[in-house]
């Protein structure tokens, strides 16, 4: 699947990329598949990139900025 160039530009709704909303919701439906148990980040790879090409690299990059909380201005 070729990449769209607007794969990388974040929403205005949220914040979120069209890649880093793709591997939430893969993310969630195998949490539920996996009765909320963790998800193994092979299998969660192989779940996103039945809907767009990405990397294994660019997958942990996105797992981690998801995971970091913001930083608060002040």
């Amino acid at each position: 699947m070729k990449s769209q160039p607007y794969d990388d530009l974040p929403d205005v709704r949220d914040g979120l990329t069209r890649k880093e909303r793709i591997v939430l919701y893969c993310l969630h439906q195998a949490q539920k598949e996996r009765n909320g148990r963790n998800v193994p980040t092979a299998m969660l790879y192989g779940r996103v990139v039945e809907f767009i090409n990405m990397d294994v690299n660019e997958l942990q990059t996105i797992l981690q900025r998801l995971m970091t909380p913001p930083k608060s201005g002040g």
